[in-house]
Parts: C-alpha cells; structure tokens; sequence
C-alpha cells in the first residue's frame, strides 16, 4: 500500500468519524427537544386550565371545601418555613461535610466508603427517607408532624447533593491556587478560607439550590411524616413584640406544603378541583424554575468576578 492509499484511508476513517458525530449530535438535539416539548405542553396545559384561578385571592386565601373560595396560602407559606429550615440545616452541614472530605480527609478505606455511602445516597428513593424521618425525628426525638420534622427530613434528602456538589466544585479550582497559598506561607484553613471557598461558591451555590429546588417539589416523605392535607390556619410568626423578639413556636406547628395541597386537590372529583391543582402546580413550576433561573444566574455573576 503506497502513501497516497493510506492518506485516502486515513480520510475515509475521518469522514466516517464525522459522520457519527453528526448523527450523535442530531440525536441529542432531537432528545432535547423531545423532553422540551413534553415539559412545554405539560407546562402550557397546566396554564390553560388554571388560568381562571390566577388571581390575588388565590394567594390569600385558604383551601376550602367550595372550590372557588379555596387558596394556597397555608400551603405556600408551609413550603417557604419548611424550605427555610432544610435550608438552615442541610447546607452549613453539607458544605462543612465537603471541604472535609475534599480538603482534610486522609485518603483511607473508611473515606472511600464514606464517599461511596455518600454518592449512594443520592440515588436513595425520597419514601426511605420519610421512613428514616418518621422512626426517628416523629417518633424517637418527639418532635411531631411538625415543620421542623418536615424540614429536617428534606434536609437529609438533599444533604448528599449538596456534599456531592461541593466536592464537585472544590476539584474544579486548579492546583495552582492551592500550591501559590501554600508558597506564600498560608495554613491550610487560610488556603480553603481566603481562596478554595471563594473560588468554588458558584458551583456550591448552584448545587445548593438545585438541591432546594428538588426537596421543594417532594411529597412522598412529607406526607409519610404525617403532613396534613387540609389545614386552614397558619403557623405562628417567626417574630413577636415583647423581647427576645424571636417566636420559635412555629417550628412546631402543623403545616402543609404545595405538593400535599395539590395531591388533596386532584384526589377530589369536582372539575373545579382539578383547575386549583393545576393553578398550584403552575405555581410550584414556576418557583422550581425561578430557583433554578437564581442558580445560574448567581454562578455567571461570581464567575465572572473571579479571576484566576
């Protein structure tokens, strides 16, 4: 085989090459588009039969019997104290349990199987947590069908998100930055404080509200907590006038979320039920969407304020 043979060759295994490129390519877009198309139509269907119950005394109001007195606003306000406490618990926690693993572990049998426990427990169904929850925040630590029992167990979900995330977006800051810290005579808390954590807070931020943004939507482990699903009441302030100022009662109180108000919704079989649950839905959509939107939006920012 002479040269000019093996350079055709060589250009016959490039162009076919190229060709599976290109038909990879097309078909990712069209899987992309596929899953777009499907969440647009369920989204704009949502919209089209909840667009009759947009409106302010939808948000204010409580859910009712009669369908067109019924509202969110139990429900929203359950979700946004119970995200405040999966919040408060899940990402110091998370962020803590990163750097370690990530900066500070020594690399042994156990870490590997904490790690391997960790990435495990992500893929964990939501139910085995709201059983976990139940034997022991319910029951064993007697704090109740309560929103603290609802916050914690939405805490544990995400928790291997937000380790998983961290370390994720530790690995990503060159070796360099360590090794110039290091250099200039920083200890290694001075390194992670002033330089690791600063460099990796987009990506931890956007994985911490992804996290949320998942734990939002959940209603397997709320419900297995004991959530109610009719609740017309709210729970007390988080604040009063007579000192401390601080009323921690509420972390106490029976609560509803928007997926259980939904699921209450749609189990009914009035048509006009099933219009609330779809104004609800579009609702939550939309602020699963917004946390995602803050995601990206707070990750573009700081990136583009780091400079390497």
């Amino acid at each position: 085989m002479n040269t000019e043979e093996k350079l055709q060759n060589i250009r016959r295994i490039i162009a076919r090459a190229k060709r599976f490129d290109l038909a990879f390519s097309l078909l990712g877009i069209l899987s992309l588009m596929l899953g777009v198309l499907i969440f647009s139509a369920l989204f704009g269907q949502m919209l089209i039969d909840g667009a009759p119950r947009f409106a302010l005394e939808f948000f204010t109001s409580f859910p009712s019997r009669r369908a067109e007195h019924a509202g969110i606003l139990s429900a929203w306000v359950g979700s946004v104290l119970v995200m405040l406490v999966t919040a408060f618990a899940a990402v110091p926690l998370g962020v803590a349990s990163g750097i370690y693993l990530e900066e500070y572990a020594p690399k042994n049998l156990l870490t590997d199987i904490i790690e391997i426990n960790v990435t495990n427990l992500a893929g964990v169904p939501s139910i085995v947590y709201g059983l976990l929850a139940l034997g022991i925040f319910v029951y064993q630590f007697g704090f109740g069908q309560s929103i603290l029992s609802a916050g914690l167990t939405l805490a544990l979900l995400i928790l291997p998100i937000v380790i998983v995330s961290t370390r994720e977006a530790i690995r990503s800051i060159p070796a360099y930055i360590r090794e110039g810290s290091y250099a200039c005579g920083a200890t290694q808390w001075q390194t992670v404080r002033y330089h690791i954590l600063p460099y990796s807070l987009p990506g931890i931020l956007t994985g911490v509200i992804i996290g949320l943004a998942r734990a939002i939507g959940e209603t397997a482990p709320i419900i297995t907590i004991g959530a109610l699903t009719f609740i017309a009441f709210l729970p007390p302030a988080p604040y009063q006038d007579v000192f401390p100022f601080v009323n921690m009662s509420w972390l106490t109180a029976p609560f509803t979320v928007m997926p259980i108000q939904m699921f209450n919704w749609t189990s009914r079989p009035e048509a006009a039920f099933q219009h609330n649950a779809a104004a609800a839905g579009f609702i939550l959509v939309l602020m699963t969407l917004s946390m995602n939107a803050i995601a990206i939006y707070v990750r573009y920012r700081l990136r583009k304020n780091i400079k390497w």
